[in-house]
């Protein structure tokens, strides 16, 4: 099971660090691409199932957006902790099995990584993808472990070094995935566009987003200079 960790693609509501540099409207735009194409890369592993985790006041329009062969499910309570652990409690709760919870703005990630995180959880407690920022992209278990997720440090420096300890107090063992990086600050939106350049396929609603920004971005500079 993948589950993708999204939101409604809502003004304000996400990728917000993309502002100012991006508008609250673009950056919006842009989020829809990366849902996507998220969705086009989890679906192309085969015989995995995929699944979004949402807030509650989400779950209509992302179902809507998914279609009817991706389940939306609302989690219990608010935030990207609460979000995690509701996926492993409703996934994996009842009857252990893989589950991978994935983030919604990695969709250049190489489907090798996401086949090869399956393969790690397998022989692991957990599997973690960290990023090169201190955080992680992904990570699954079998199994449901509620306090896993539990206190503060979420999409911070430290967040994966708090998962981690965690783990360690729970006598969990932990495989990882390749280090990789996701988008949140305008040095990602600049290092995605580059790569994206010259591998389009790799997320190719993104792609195109991205070269519209870059075109209108170099349009800007020009009359810019002719001032």
């Amino acid at each position: 099971m993948l589950v993708i960790m999204a939101k409604a693609p809502r003004l304000g509501a996400v990728k917000t660090r993309l502002v100012p540099g991006l508008s609250p409207e673009a950056v919006t735009d842009f989020y829809c691409c990366l849902l996507h194409d998220t969705l086009t890369l989890a679906r192309s592993l085969g015989d995995v199932e995929v699944a979004i985790m949402c807030p509650d006041s989400d779950v209509g329009e992302l179902a809507e957006l998914a279609g009817s062969k991706t389940i939306v499910v609302a989690q219990k309570g608010e935030g990207l902790a609460a979000g995690l652990t509701s996926v492993f409690a409703h996934f994996a709760g009842d009857r252990p099995r893989p589950t991978i919870a994935f983030n919604s703005d990695s969709p250049h990630l190489p489907a090798s990584v996401l086949e090869a995180a399956f393969e790690t959880v397998e022989a692991h407690d957990l599997v973690v993808g960290p990023t090169h920022d201190g955080g992680y992209y992904l990570v699954g278990a079998k199994s449901s472990h509620p306090t896993l997720f539990a206190g503060d440090g979420m999409g911070t420096s430290s967040a994966l070094e708090r998962l981690l300890s965690r783990a360690r107090t729970l006598k969990l063992s932990v495989g990882f995935a390749e280090t990789f990086y996701d988008v949140d600050v305008a040095d990602d939106l600049t290092r995605l566009a580059a790569e994206l350049r010259v591998a389009p396929a790799r997320a190719p609603r993104t792609a195109s987003w991205l070269k519209e920004w870059e075109s209108g971005a170099a349009r800007l500079q020009t009359a810019t200079e002719a001032l």
